[in-house]
């Protein structure tokens, strides 16, 4: 596992199973398995794009103004730009937490403090520091109500930095209620993951109107495509679709989370508000358990590389029930190799002393 490695790697995947991309199951990536149903043929492509109308929409969709909204081609590309927008010297990066803020904090000379978020929430952060918080996280998927936190943050005059890709799975309140009060605050939301769109790239940065403004001095004047507008300005209109994500998204989630809570092979399951899972295998590491569902055409993320987190951790996605059930024979076939392997084992021990051997 690299240090910055990251799931969704399906094409090399399927050429180390040798299989087709469309036999994989990939549990590693976070994305929505339900998709809005869009129609480019009406996109134009031969003019530049203008992107008032998608201003427009994901400022009424997250309520602030279009003066408070900066596009982004992707939250991956969002964060990179605001680290080196940010002139703090120190960065505090609640962890464990999306890889590439570290990674991002270490090109653009950040000092980087790390706070682990499992075991000491009310660490001081210092004066005057970047602060970085995903909200839901990631790889657990926990929504924390942060509104202590955020009065700490401010009292140390901090730059607020709040990641919410993941927010719309669970329906949390937004930190954007704390725009209008405190003028250090950013709000990072990546479309990609909700709507389900890893190869549609837009993110968007929510803060002041003079953030957004100083924000947009800094870059390029096109940087999304006409089709990423079209696609997220027609998918922000499907109220059905939302409806029927977050319903298939429950049943499934419920269902993936009863097979991991009845499993023995995992020693615990974290409660999750996202949609995904993170895990800590019983009696194996990560690579192992890999290894062992590739036989199945079925990816999972091994999060041994997440800072506070060890060889044993894996981070597992919600997808629809079928894919799920997949999953669920895999696990299955695993845990009777191993208790087989166990008896066998045991039995091989049990001949040698009756013949006396040691």
């Amino acid at each position: 596992m690299t240090t910055y490695g990251h799931g969704g790697d399906v094409n090399s995947f399927a050429a180390h199973c040798g299989c087709a991309l469309e036999e994989v199951i990939d549990l590693s990536s976070n994305i929505n398995f339900i998709t809005p149903n869009v129609d480019f043929s009406s996109v134009t492509l031969n003019a530049y794009p203008s992107y008032e109308r998608l201003t427009e929409t994901l400022a009424e969709h997250y309520g602030v103004t279009s003066e408070e909204v900066e596009l982004f081609n992707g939250g991956s590309s969002a964060i990179f730009t605001l680290l080196r927008f940010f002139d703090n010297l120190t960065c505090t990066i609640y962890s464990p937490a999306y890889l590439e803020y570290k990674k991002a904090s270490h090109l653009h000379g950040k000092k980087v403090c790390l706070i682990n978020r499992f075991e000491a929430m009310d660490t001081e952060v210092e004066e005057n520091s970047l602060v970085i918080f995903v909200n839901p996280s990631t790889p657990d998927g926990h929504y924390y109500e942060i509104e202590t936190l955020i009065q700490m943050w401010i009292v140390k005059n901090c730059t607020i930095l709040i990641d919410e890709s993941f927010l719309e799975f669970c329906g949390g309140e937004s930190a954007t209620r704390y725009l209008q009060t405190y003028d250090k605050l950013y709000v990072l939301k990546s479309q990609t993951k909700f709507y389900g769109c890893a190869g549609v790239r837009v993110g968007i940065v929510l803060s002041s109107r003079e953030n957004i403004r100083t924000l947009r001095e800094k870059e390029p004047l096109w940087k999304i495509s006409a089709l990423d507008s079209h696609f997220l300005i027609t998918a922000l209109a499907d109220e059905p679709f939302r409806a029927r994500s977050h319903a298939l998204n429950d049943e499934a989630k419920r269902y993936l989370k009863t097979l991991l809570d009845l499993s023995a092979l995992f020693e615990e399951v974290f409660e999750s508000d996202a949609n995904f899972f993170l895990v800590r295998l019983a009696h194996m590491n990560a690579k192992e358990f890999q290894e062992k569902l590739i036989p199945h055409r079925i990816m999972v993320r091994d999060c041994s590389n997440f800072d506070f987190l060890d060889e044993r951790y894996v981070r597992i996605a919600v997808k629809s029930v079928s894919e799920l059930k997949r999953f669920e024979i895999a696990i299955t076939n695993i845990t009777s190799e191993m208790r087989e392997g166990t008896i066998s084992k045991t039995d091989k021990k049990s001949a040698r002393e009756d013949c006396g051997g040691e």
